[in-house]
């Protein structure tokens, strides 16, 4: 889908300067315990599906809905995984500060192909051999798969740039 018009419209007035967004990030694995992974359009990198939550969007729901845009795949959040505040800075200068809730996904439909101009690239990974990816992408897998009950998230009075991986 790419940028949603809300954000269009909110970037025509504050230009390149930080907005706050409101964002989701699935951790989806298949039958063979495979990851998948989407190939940004915007910098080449690979990461999580991840994407913003529209007005009026319930987190998981944003979270399936983004799954289905960027890759056709059906998935059911099965867990809320992580909770954290990252920045990031397009490459056209855009900044934002994402307030992101990482999810476990379970699999229910599909096949993983590239679905709308915001991928180049869509793919399952084995967990030991996954691609370079960023500190939050590496972090929300990490706690996705992770043994614990609840969501993560840095401790209070404890900053993005603070925090080690």
């Amino acid at each position: 889908m790419g940028v949603p018009d809300h954000i269009l419209r909110l970037r025509e007035r504050v230009g390149h300067d930080l907005l706050l967004l409101p964002s989701v990030s699935a951790v989806v694995r298949n039958d063979a315990g495979e990851l998948l992974l989407g190939r940004r359009a915007d910098d080449g990198r690979w990461s999580v599906v991840s994407g913003i939550v529209e007005p009026g969007e319930q987190p998981a729901t944003a979270v399936v809905r983004e799954v289905r845009e960027e890759t056709g795949l059906e998935v059911e959040p099965v867990r809320l995984s992580s909770v954290v505040s990252h920045p990031h800075t397009y490459p056209n200068g855009d900044r934002c500060e994402f307030f992101n809730l990482g999810f476990h996904c379970r699999l229910v439909a599909g096949t993983a192909r590239v679905n709308d101009d915001e991928s180049v690239a869509v793919e399952w990974f084995p967990p030991d051999r996954l691609p370079a990816l960023d500190r939050h992408a590496r972090l929300t897998v990490a706690h996705a798969l992770g043994a614990e009950a609840g969501a993560w998230f840095l401790p209070a009075g404890t900053a993005w740039a603070e925090s080690g991986d």
